[in-house]
């Protein structure tokens, strides 16, 4: 057990054990909605390599997950790569870093509540219901998917406030019923799909191009997306060492049913199919593997898998936040802690409102396909830079390990080294193909500009808002954030 001081300010009850946190971690990661839309999306960009995508987008991951690992073996706080950038790189960096992370969630909450309610209403037409007080019911109107959606994120934010514990009971629930379903359908698929297995499925050279490569892995960074909520807890589990443990489990576990679910989509649908379902995709594989009512459980998975990655965002969100407030970089109410429940129960709730209101905003996109396609491509850049600074900020913070003792040097220095190179590489050849792709400005999901515009406004925000803590509201965090910790190394080599 690490000897390091608690955080100051209001602290979170310390509740959670080891799979309370995988069950948090996994729920964030949202594998089935990953499978289910992320697979179609995927193969639309890389066609039918996407094995091949997954392992090689897993492997800078591998080296972000060890950099947010040691880094929390020295440093278990709930602003996580917040408090680490700015400790070891820069303030401002590392407000950019807790920023972006909350309004890439935010945009993810909003993008998951209309998949919520688009799982929702094709389940309600495998039922038969196909009309209601008169409105045609229909899975790719994002108003209704949108509306639907917003019922169920009340519900489950109102869940998350009553105590982390209580809602990893519930993501645990579901996770095990999903995961049977997955490993059920996806086996049988693998084993009676009409598709020929071929190993150019796991040839990164045979993808069309270098900017498909470039989109695909950030799709694919994107499905990976979620493995640190384990650590926005590490302030409520009874041992720290825990959010690393659940977050390497929960990595590992993901790669494991990226690949199967891979395989067995390419196996059972041909390109055209994968790519031209998008939504509906999870749906129409279960169609082409059994009949009713048996279909309709890859469905049934989707939507708990959609219910459980909202509450998911919710929970780290708040946490970021209430991290970032206790430190005056955002205002006073991200740090209540509920008396009765022992959570940030004032941030919970504005989380899941302001998730709302955007998922209502995002109405201005009249088809739910192209609402998820402009929130994964803004998201994954976004994703990347956080991912790419945290993991610079554990290279810089343990650096003088590759004096000390060579082999943990590479594994604490140069690999999230390279980690993070590949990550800024990919992101910003991306974000040059965007501004390449077209000479005008429209609001659609294939418009280069308009993908671009999306994640520039998230980091510009970003630093209005951390010019905004500094000179408006003086926090401190822009003078005690500088600097690297000198026994972090020897934590790190001490820690197990």
């Amino acid at each position: 057990m690490i000897d390091t001081p608690p955080p100051s300010g209001p602290a979170l009850r310390k509740t959670l054990g080891l799979l309370d946190g995988v069950a948090i971690a996994a729920s964030s990661t949202a594998a089935t909605t990953s499978i289910g839309i992320g697979l179609g999306v995927t193969a639309g960009v890389v066609g039918l390599h996407l094995p091949a995508i997954m392992l090689l987008a897993f492997l800078p991951i591998l080296g972000i997950a060890g950099a947010y690992s040691r880094l929390n073996k020295v440093e278990p706080n709930a602003g996580n790569g917040y408090v680490w950038v700015g400790r070891s790189l820069t303030p401002w960096l590392g407000f950019l870093v807790g920023w972006v992370n909350i309004v890439a969630t935010i945009a993810f909450l909003a993008y998951t509540t209309a998949v919520t309610g688009s799982a929702m209403i094709q389940l309600a037409g495998e039922a038969g219901l196909h009309r209601l007080a008169g409105l045609a019911l229909d899975p790719g109107s994002t108003a209704q998917t949108t509306a639907v959606g917003i019922v169920v994120l009340v519900a489950v934010t109102l869940t998350a406030v009553t105590g982390v514990r209580t809602a990893a009971r519930l993501q645990t629930g579901l996770l095990i019923f999903e995961y049977v379903v997955l490993l059920g359908f996806c086996g049988y698929g693998i084993v009676t799909g009409p598709h020929a297995f071929s190993l150019s499925w796991f040839d990164p050279f045979a993808i069309p191009s270098a900017s498909a490569l470039a989109q695909g892995l950030l799709l694919s960074v994107f499905c990976y997306w979620g493995f640190e909520a384990a650590f926005t807890v590490n302030e409520e589990v009874r041992d720290p060492r825990d959010a690393s443990r659940a977050g390497l489990i929960t990595l590992v576990t993901m790669l494991g049913l990226f690949l199967l679910g891979s395989i067995a989509f390419q196996r059972v649908l041909s390109e055209g199919e994968l790519a031209g379902h998008g939504a509906e995709g999870l749906a129409y594989f279960g169609d082409r593997l059994a009949s009713q009512p048996l279909a309709a459980l890859p469905l049934v998975a989707l939507m708990f898998s959609a219910v459980a990655s909202l509450q998911a965002g919710v929970i780290p969100t708040a946490r970021g936040m209430f991290a970032m407030s206790r430190d005056r970089t955002l205002g006073p109410v991200w740090s209540k802690v509920s008396s009765r429940y022992g959570t940030p129960a004032a941030g919970t709730l504005l989380i899941g409102a302001l998730a709302a209101a955007v998922a209502a905003l995002a109405l201005v996109i009249p088809r739910l396909a192209d609402m998820i396609m402009a929130t994964v491509n803004a998201v994954g850049i976004v994703v990347a830079l956080s991912y790419a600074l945290t993991a610079l900020a554990a290279a810089v913070r343990f650096r003088s390990l590759l004096r000390e003792d060579w082999r943990q040097g590479v594994r604490a220095v140069v690999l999230p080294t390279l980690s993070a190179l590949a990550l800024l590489g990919l992101g910003g050849y991306l974000c040059w193909s965007f501004y390449t792709s077209t000479d005008h400005l429209e609001l659609s999901a294939d418009n280069g500009w308009f993908l671009l515009l999306t994640p520039v406004a998230m980091i510009v925000s970003g630093f209005v808002a951390a010019a905004w803590a500094k000179w408006v509201r003086g926090s401190s965090y822009f003078q005690s954030g500088e600097g690297t910790d000198a026994d972090a190394p020897h934590l790190l080599a001490t820690s197990g």
